[in-house]
């Protein structure tokens, strides 16, 4: 049982903490009743990411977050790469602070592999609610 963080092409970000990101992270997948197996965050830049969604998906624009799903039964698994740079620019579109932005596109990648979807109206309201409520556990937790 393992979450790795790592950044390529771009400085770390600071706000993250590993180890309370870490413990944040196996607590919302157990509130779906999910353990963590092997999660492997890689936070870079716009181009790393255009570069991954290009290669294994195809798509040949931006995003903030891709997440490949290794997942089996209830052990969540899986590599999940952030951009960094987009998610600083969805906060500033969003007007949210950086910090929560990140930590909603970390929450996000998670709620994923626990089975959510967001490609409905539907599934991205339960989508945006399964993040609100993780946030705040985040921040129950400081």
């Amino acid at each position: 049982m393992a979450i790795t963080f790592q950044s390529e092409n771009i400085p770390f970000p600071r706000t993250i903490k590993k180890r309370k990101t870490a413990n944040w992270i196996k607590s919302v997948a157990a509130s779906f009743g999910k353990k963590v197996d092997e999660l492997a965050y890689l936070f870079c830049d716009d181009q790393k990411i255009l570069e991954v969604n290009r290669q294994y998906l195809q798509h040949d624009f931006f995003t903030d977050i891709i997440t490949f799903d290794y997942s089996e039964g209830d052990a969540i698994a899986g590599d999940i790469f952030i951009s960094l740079e987009t998610v600083r620019s969805n906060s500033q579109k969003y007007r949210t602070p950086y910090e929560e932005e990140l930590h909603r596109v970390i929450i996000h990648g998670v709620l994923h592999l626990c089975g959510l979807q967001d490609k409905s109206r539907r599934e991205k309201k339960a989508m945006r609610e399964a993040e609100e409520k993780a946030l705040n556990l985040l921040i129950l937790n400081d």
